[in-house]
């Protein structure tokens, strides 16, 4: 898989501080990338910024909620005056809330809402007046989910967010193709993270391993490749508004 176009580029990641994000970062980083840490943890960024470095990355951190305009605008000053303009956004900040319908309160809407769907949103505006000013291929890939081409049970703000992302993407690649601009979508399946690791020992979490195609869940660096491609420059300059599911199957049925 080709990596051509990633080195020397500032590649900002959004919610890098766990999980797929960290792993995204990992994978820019050893691709040449320079890189910018956002999240809300800055002890966790700090730290991933130091295993950067001593693997020979440039990496810087910011603090970002991206659920707040403010706060976006500010992490987009910082990356840029530090390292330079943005020519990579990986948009893979996102919360999920589990609840029936009829029990989902104002706040876990507006949460979800704010943070998987506005702050994407935000995030990338903010991203594509960089790379419009100073003319950049810039490119951006929108962290979506399975949920959202088919809706998973109890989550049913979280399935509408990345449904909307998915149309968001599309919005997107639309109107910036013409400046060079290429934005695409990821859904990843269940992915072994931190964040699963609890449930998948109980017994809801064996029934859903058991009704996988393959009866496993991802790791997280099967996107490895994937993230390449949609961040590199010749290899991916014909794939725009692309909604990709990487999820062994499961969308399929």
């Amino acid at each position: 898989m080709s990596a051509s176009g990633i080195m020397g580029r500032v590649a900002l990641v959004t919610g890098a501080s766990s999980g797929l994000g960290a792993r995204f970062a990992r994978v820019l980083a050893a691709a040449g990338a320079r890189m910018v840490l956002a999240a809300r943890r800055q002890d966790r960024l700090t730290a991933l910024a130091a295993e950067l470095r001593a693997d020979g990355a440039e990496a810087i951190t910011v603090s970002l909620d991206v659920s707040s305009y403010e706060s976006i605008q500010a992490a987009a000053v910082v990356a840029e005056k530090q390292l330079g303009p943005i020519g990579i956004l990986v948009n893979n900040a996102g919360v999920s809330r589990q609840a029936r319908i009829e029990d989902v309160t104002e706040e876990e809407y507006d949460e979800v809402m704010g943070t998987n769907l506005k702050g994407a949103f935000f995030m990338a505006q903010a991203a594509a007046r960089q790379m419009i000013v100073h003319g950049i291929d810039g490119r951006i890939v929108n962290i979506a989910s399975v949920a959202g081409l088919k809706p998973l049970g109890q989550l049913s703000t979280y399935s509408m967010s990345k449904a909307a992302m998915l149309q968001m993407t599309k919005s997107m690649a639309r109107e910036w193709g013409r400046h060079g601009i290429n934005t695409n979508a990821i859904c990843p399946g269940y992915i072994a993270t931190e964040i699963s690791e609890g449930f998948i020992e109980t017994e809801a979490g064996r029934r859903l391993i058991a009704s996988l195609p393959r009866r496993r869940l991802g790791e997280a660096n099967d996107l490895d490749g994937l993230m390449l491609l949609l961040c590199s420059g010749e290899p991916a300059r014909f794939i725009n508004g692309a909604v990709i599911a990487a999820d062994d199957g499961f969308s399929a049925f």
